[in-house]
Protein backbone atom coordinates (compact mmCIF):
# COMPACT_ATOMS: atom_id res chain seq x y z
CA UNK A 1 0.00 0.00 0.00
CA UNK A 2 1.45 3.33 -1.01
CA UNK A 3 1.54 6.28 1.34
CA UNK A 4 -0.85 8.21 -0.94
CA UNK A 5 -3.49 5.50 -0.66
CA UNK A 6 -2.85 5.04 3.07
CA UNK A 7 -3.24 8.78 3.71
CA UNK A 8 -6.72 8.81 2.12
CA UNK A 9 -8.01 5.89 4.16
CA UNK A 10 -6.50 6.51 7.59
CA UNK A 11 -8.70 8.53 9.93
CA UNK A 12 -7.28 11.16 12.23
CA UNK A 13 -8.94 11.97 15.53
CA UNK A 14 -9.84 15.34 14.02
CA UNK A 15 -11.70 13.58 11.20
CA UNK A 16 -13.81 11.57 13.63
CA UNK A 17 -14.57 14.61 15.78
CA UNK A 18 -15.52 16.57 12.66
CA UNK A 19 -17.93 13.84 11.51
CA UNK A 20 -19.53 13.84 14.95
CA UNK A 21 -19.80 17.63 15.13
CA UNK A 22 -21.17 17.94 11.58
CA UNK A 23 -23.63 15.15 12.32
CA UNK A 24 -24.88 16.86 15.47
CA UNK A 25 -25.15 20.27 13.78
CA UNK A 26 -26.98 18.89 10.75
CA UNK A 27 -29.13 16.68 12.98
CA UNK A 28 -30.47 19.75 14.73
CA UNK A 29 -31.00 21.41 11.34
CA UNK A 30 -32.83 18.29 10.12
CA UNK A 31 -35.06 18.31 13.17
CA UNK A 32 -35.91 21.99 12.66
CA UNK A 33 -36.43 21.49 8.93
CA UNK A 34 -38.79 18.62 9.72
CA UNK A 35 -40.94 20.94 11.82
CA UNK A 36 -40.95 23.59 9.08
CA UNK A 37 -41.51 21.00 6.35
CA UNK A 38 -44.74 19.94 8.04
CA UNK A 39 -45.96 23.55 7.97
CA UNK A 40 -44.96 24.30 4.38
CA UNK A 41 -46.23 21.06 2.73
CA UNK A 42 -45.39 22.23 -0.78
CA UNK A 43 -47.12 19.24 -2.37
CA UNK A 44 -50.43 20.17 -0.78
CA UNK A 45 -49.90 23.86 -1.51
CA UNK A 46 -49.60 23.30 -5.26
CA UNK A 47 -52.09 20.43 -5.37
CA UNK A 48 -49.51 17.88 -6.55
CA UNK A 49 -48.08 15.80 -3.69
CA UNK A 50 -44.89 14.70 -5.52
CA UNK A 51 -43.78 18.36 -5.62
CA UNK A 52 -42.86 17.94 -1.95
CA UNK A 53 -39.64 16.37 -3.24
CA UNK A 54 -38.41 19.85 -4.16
CA UNK A 55 -37.92 20.61 -0.46
CA UNK A 56 -36.46 17.24 0.55
CA UNK A 57 -32.86 17.88 -0.52
CA UNK A 58 -32.15 19.59 2.79
CA UNK A 59 -32.05 16.17 4.48
CA UNK A 60 -29.24 15.03 2.18
CA UNK A 61 -26.71 17.77 2.81
CA UNK A 62 -24.93 16.19 5.80
CA UNK A 63 -23.52 13.31 3.78
CA UNK A 64 -22.37 15.55 0.96
CA UNK A 65 -20.68 18.04 3.29
CA UNK A 66 -19.11 15.29 5.42
CA UNK A 67 -17.66 13.66 2.31
CA UNK A 68 -16.36 16.94 0.91
CA UNK A 69 -14.64 17.94 4.14
CA UNK A 70 -13.29 14.70 5.63
CA UNK A 71 -12.51 12.94 2.31
CA UNK A 72 -12.16 9.47 3.79
CA UNK A 73 -14.03 6.24 3.01
CA UNK A 74 -17.22 6.16 5.07
CA UNK A 75 -17.23 9.86 5.99
CA UNK A 76 -20.30 10.78 3.93
CA UNK A 77 -22.23 7.78 5.23
CA UNK A 78 -21.22 8.35 8.86
CA UNK A 79 -22.05 12.06 8.82
CA UNK A 80 -25.52 11.44 7.37
CA UNK A 81 -26.13 8.61 9.85
CA UNK A 82 -25.12 10.69 12.89
CA UNK A 83 -27.32 13.55 11.66
CA UNK A 84 -30.27 11.17 11.28
CA UNK A 85 -29.74 9.78 14.79
CA UNK A 86 -29.54 13.26 16.30
CA UNK A 87 -32.67 14.46 14.49
CA UNK A 88 -34.48 11.34 15.66
CA UNK A 89 -33.67 11.95 19.33
CA UNK A 90 -33.36 15.73 19.74
CA UNK A 91 -36.17 17.40 21.66
CA UNK A 92 -38.52 14.45 21.43
CA UNK A 93 -37.60 13.38 17.92
CA UNK A 94 -39.54 13.71 14.71
CA UNK A 95 -42.96 12.76 13.46
CA UNK A 96 -41.35 9.97 11.44
CA UNK A 97 -39.85 8.14 14.44
CA UNK A 98 -37.35 5.36 13.81
CA UNK A 99 -37.76 5.51 10.05
CA UNK A 100 -35.50 8.58 10.16
CA UNK A 101 -32.58 6.31 10.97
CA UNK A 102 -33.35 4.07 7.98
CA UNK A 103 -33.59 7.16 5.80
CA UNK A 104 -30.19 8.32 7.03
CA UNK A 105 -28.65 4.96 6.16
CA UNK A 106 -30.09 4.98 2.64
CA UNK A 107 -29.24 8.63 2.00
CA UNK A 108 -25.72 8.24 3.37
CA UNK A 109 -25.09 5.21 1.15
CA UNK A 110 -26.10 7.18 -1.93
CA UNK A 111 -23.66 10.00 -1.23
CA UNK A 112 -20.91 7.60 -0.15
CA UNK A 113 -21.09 5.60 -3.37
CA UNK A 114 -20.35 8.66 -5.50
CA UNK A 115 -17.22 9.51 -3.51
CA UNK A 116 -16.19 5.83 -3.70
CA UNK A 117 -16.62 5.73 -7.49
CA UNK A 118 -14.10 8.57 -7.72
CA UNK A 119 -11.83 6.70 -5.25
CA UNK A 120 -12.08 9.58 -2.77
CA UNK A 121 -9.92 11.76 -5.02
CA UNK A 122 -12.43 14.10 -6.65
CA UNK A 123 -14.27 16.71 -4.58
CA UNK A 124 -15.44 19.32 -7.06
CA UNK A 125 -18.91 20.75 -7.56
CA UNK A 126 -19.87 18.05 -10.06
CA UNK A 127 -18.99 15.30 -7.59
CA UNK A 128 -21.01 17.08 -4.89
CA UNK A 129 -24.03 17.39 -7.19
CA UNK A 130 -23.78 13.72 -8.19
CA UNK A 131 -23.61 12.76 -4.50
CA UNK A 132 -26.74 14.80 -3.84
CA UNK A 133 -28.48 13.23 -6.84
CA UNK A 134 -27.68 9.61 -5.93
CA UNK A 135 -28.54 10.22 -2.31
CA UNK A 136 -31.93 11.55 -3.43
CA UNK A 137 -32.49 8.62 -5.79
CA UNK A 138 -31.75 6.11 -3.02
CA UNK A 139 -34.03 8.00 -0.64
CA UNK A 140 -36.81 8.06 -3.24
CA UNK A 141 -36.70 4.30 -3.78
CA UNK A 142 -36.86 3.81 0.00
CA UNK A 143 -39.78 6.24 0.32
CA UNK A 144 -41.70 4.57 -2.51
CA UNK A 145 -41.75 1.41 -0.44
CA UNK A 146 -42.54 2.94 2.95
CA UNK A 147 -44.36 6.24 2.40
CA UNK A 148 -45.76 6.45 -1.12
CA UNK A 149 -47.07 2.92 -1.65
CA UNK A 150 -50.43 4.15 -2.93
CA UNK A 151 -48.95 6.41 -5.63
CA UNK A 152 -49.12 5.30 -9.25
CA UNK A 153 -45.98 5.21 -11.44
CA UNK A 154 -46.26 8.73 -12.92
CA UNK A 155 -46.48 10.26 -9.43
CA UNK A 156 -43.55 8.14 -8.24
CA UNK A 157 -41.42 9.21 -11.20
CA UNK A 158 -42.39 12.84 -10.71
CA UNK A 159 -41.34 12.60 -7.06
CA UNK A 160 -38.03 11.03 -8.14
CA UNK A 161 -37.43 13.93 -10.53
CA UNK A 162 -38.29 16.57 -7.94
CA UNK A 163 -36.23 14.91 -5.20
CA UNK A 164 -33.17 14.42 -7.44
CA UNK A 165 -33.39 18.06 -8.54
CA UNK A 166 -33.51 19.11 -4.91
CA UNK A 167 -30.60 16.80 -4.10
CA UNK A 168 -28.50 18.31 -6.88
CA UNK A 169 -29.30 21.93 -5.98
CA UNK A 170 -29.70 21.96 -2.19
CA UNK A 171 -27.44 19.11 -1.05
CA UNK A 172 -24.95 19.09 -3.93
CA UNK A 173 -24.47 22.68 -4.99
CA UNK A 174 -25.53 24.06 -1.60
CA UNK A 175 -23.22 21.66 0.25
CA UNK A 176 -20.31 22.51 -2.02
CA UNK A 177 -20.91 26.26 -1.55
CA UNK A 178 -21.10 25.77 2.23
CA UNK A 179 -17.76 23.94 2.26
CA UNK A 180 -16.21 26.66 0.08
CA UNK A 181 -17.50 29.33 2.48
CA UNK A 182 -16.09 27.47 5.49
CA UNK A 183 -12.75 27.10 3.70
CA UNK A 184 -12.61 30.83 2.87
CA UNK A 185 -13.36 31.62 6.51
CA UNK A 186 -10.40 29.47 7.59
CA UNK A 187 -12.53 26.88 9.41
CA UNK A 188 -11.14 24.04 7.31
CA UNK A 189 -7.43 24.83 7.42
CA UNK A 190 -6.68 21.39 8.90
CA UNK A 191 -8.34 19.63 5.95
CA UNK A 192 -7.50 19.34 2.26
CA UNK A 193 -10.85 21.07 1.62
CA UNK A 194 -9.41 24.18 3.28
CA UNK A 195 -6.39 24.37 0.99
CA UNK A 196 -6.40 25.82 -2.55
Amino acid sequence: MTSAVRSTTRYRTLDLVTIALLGVAFGVVFWGWGKLYDLIDLGAAVGFKPAAGLLAGTWLIAGVVGGLIVRRPGAAFATELVAAMVSMFVLGGTAWGGTVLLSGIVQGLGAELVFAVFLYRRFDVLTAMLAGALSAAFATFYEWKYYWVDWDLPWRLAYLGFFVTSGVVIAGLGGWLLVRSLARAGALDSFPAGRP
